[in-house]
This record gives structure tokens, C-alpha cells and sequence, in this order.
């Protein structure tokens, strides 16, 4: 039974794959980015398909979209809280998303029970909102 780190990293490593990221949640888990609600964007999504939809939506206009430079600051059993980074060219614009998340995930029973990830909201209405 994986545990609250390695799930964040399995997460991480599988973004390319929404089926395989959305797998490792929980048939309730959630997934949010509650910051992006300030730009009228309403990014939570519960259970792996909805998930699954989720990041394969980002990743048809983000298509390059990987998470780097991991670092994880706070490793229990069921929670783990760190920072990774992402820089990919968004179609939509042309521009380059470069962006640090710090995201806090909560595991039960060998799933993600929920991750829930801030985001500089300057920097993605910057890369994805067209001049």
C-alpha cells in the first residue's frame, strides 16, 4: 500500500497519462486548485474520471505540461506537503506557463483521498490569457 509521498510522486510522474494520475485516487478523491477561483475558473473535480477529464483537458492545450524540481518539506504516513514546477508552451497562446504549485495530498487506504494545490494565479492568467 503506497503512502502519502509516494503517491504525490506517482501523481507527478504520471501527469502525461490522465488515466494513470486519476488511478490513484480514491472513487471520492479530489482533486482541486481552490486558488484558481479568483479567475472564475472552477478547477475541482472528484473521482478518477472526472479527474482524468480534468487533466486531460489541460493537457490539450498544454501538451508538454511535466512537473519538475520536486521537493517534498512535510512526509507523514497520510499527508505530504511540497512544491514542484512546471514550464510548457499553452497552444491557445503561444506563451510559456511557468509556474510553482505547492500542493498538500492526504492519503487513505493506498489512494489519494485528496490533493489540493496553490498556484501563482498571475503567472497562469499571464501564459494562458491571450493579448
Amino acid at each position: 500500500m503506497k503512502n502519502a509521498s509516494q503517491l504525490l510522486n506517482a501523481y507527478l510522474a504520471n501527469i502525461q497519462d490522465p488515466a494513470a494520475a486519476a488511478a490513484l485516487f480514491a472513487e471520492d478523491g479530489v482533486l482541486e486548485l481552490p486558488t484558481l477561483s479568483t479567475l472564475g475558473i472552477n478547477a475541482r473535480a472528484v473521482g478518477p474520471t472526472a479527474i482524468a477529464s480534468f487533466i486531460g483537458g489541460l493537457l490539450k492545450n498544454v501538451p508538454d505540461f511535466r512537473f519538475k524540481d520536486v521537493q517534498l518539506f512535510i512526509e507523514t504516513e497520510d499527508r505530504v506537503f511540497g512544491e514542484y514546477s512546471v514550464e510548457a508552451k499553452v497552444l491557445s497562446t503561444g506563451k510559456i506557463y511557468k509556474q510553482t504549485y505547492a500542493g498538500m495530498l492526504v492519503a487513505e487506504n493506498g489512494k489519494i483521498k485528496h490533493l489540493r494545490e496553490a498556484l501563482d494565479t498571475h503567472a497562469a492568467a499571464l501564459a494562458f490569457a491571450p493579448n
